[in-house]
């Protein structure tokens, strides 16, 4: 619609005739003032370190989505922390959202307005970062960004660190999630062989071949394309490689350069609707943001991901694995067994000696 609009104008500003050309720069003139009507004054996305700097100066409210712990050892000068988010906003056992009600005493606790300008950050490359920044989406706010590199980029740069607890003034909210930003099992189910939709499986290569069963079934959505999340950093094993004590820092977890992350992504079309997925909706709003900021125009996460879309029997399944409890009940039995024994061998090592 854009474009045939500007189409228009250079036609009709070509005809030469004097109105029609007053009419056309008219027309032209108020173009940008529609395009702002549509678009939020910051769009959400992905930031650095100078763009926190600057938020902060206009009175933004940083929130650090770390635990409390990691929270009081240092954090940027001025955020705000409510605990870790992918504990306190979600439910353990589902991990889906809790009560709204719940969130909204949380967040309003710590004086975090969706209202306002935002910017989440955690530790370098951490989903709870993304989980946060999709919380503020789905609860209205229009103005979140997240800043990838977190706490362990603003110290690269050497920035500084206050240990001092930030208290914002507390708000009272009332929340109303946008059901547009998340796709249900059933919406899911619904949409399997829709030409127009894309989906994108971002758990690790073996949660998608049914090889690493993290749910009551094994396997993956019919249709469903895998590039696990950690592909978008600059080195995707850095976990791994730390763990192995191969590298000294998380520096491997900063994202892909936009060119990178465009090839990694050049199997997708950014003009089609894609549904992104995982196991719980965490690591999949890293890759919507990421989306987003490559210039997807219509990315929507599957929150309930695979441990909804497991848990639906009948949804037929790619790949399809069935999680053996018996074997793991003989597992934990056993492993009980060994436990009881090593507590049984270091009290009779703790034992007086006999007189």
């Amino acid at each position: 619609m854009v474009r045939r609009s500007i189409l228009s104008i250079c036609a009709l500003t070509a005809a030469g005739k004097g109105a029609t050309l007053r009419r056309s720069f008219a027309v032209f003139a108020l173009f940008p003032v529609l395009c702002l009507a549509l678009v939020p004054a910051r769009a959400a996305g992905i930031v650095d370190a100078a763009f926190v700097a600057e938020a902060l100066k206009r009175g933004a409210i940083v929130w650090d989505a770390r635990d409390a712990a990691a929270y009081q050892r240092g954090h940027i000068a001025g955020a705000v922390n409510v605990g870790d988010a992918l504990r306190v906003l979600r439910n353990p056992t589902t991990e889906d959202f809790i009560e709204t009600a719940h969130i909204e005493a949380i967040l309003g606790g710590g004086g975090i307005d969706p209202a306002r300008e935002i910017v989440v950050y955690s530790t370098r490359g951490h989903v709870g970062a993304y989980f946060a920044h999709f919380a503020i989406l789905y609860f209205g706010g229009q103005d979140v960004s997240v800043y990838h590199d977190g706490i362990d980029g603003w110290t690269d740069d050497k920035r500084p660190l206050e240990p001092s607890e930030t208290r914002l003034a507390p708000v009272t909210l009332k929340l109303v999630p946008n059901s547009a930003l998340p796709v249900s099992t059933a919406e899911m189910l619904a949409r399997l062989q829709d030409k127009n939709l894309q989906i994108l499986d971002v758990r690790t290569r073996d949660e998608f071949a049914g090889l690493d069963v993290r749910a009551i079934r094994g396997g993956h959505v019919p249709g469903a394309v895998n590039i696990p999340y950690e592909e978008n950093w600059a080195d995707p094993d850095t976990i791994g490689k730390l763990s192995r004590r191969e590298v000294a820092n998380n520096r491997g977890m900063s994202l892909k350069s936009d060119a990178d992350l465009r090839k990694l992504y050049s199997q997708l079309d950014a003009n089609k609707e894609t549904i992104v997925y995982c196991q719980s909706g965490v690591r999949s709003a890293e890759t919507a943001a990421v989306l987003g900021k490559l210039g997807f125009r219509n990315v929507k996460v599957y929150d309930s991901s695979w441990l909804g879309y497991a848990a639906k029997l009948d949804a037929p399944v790619e790949k399809e694995v069935f999680f053996n409890v018996g074997a793991l009940r003989a597992q934990l039995t056993a492993m009980q067994a060994k436990i009881d024994a090593l507590e049984k061998a270091l009290a009779a090592m703790s034992a007086p000696a006999p007189k």
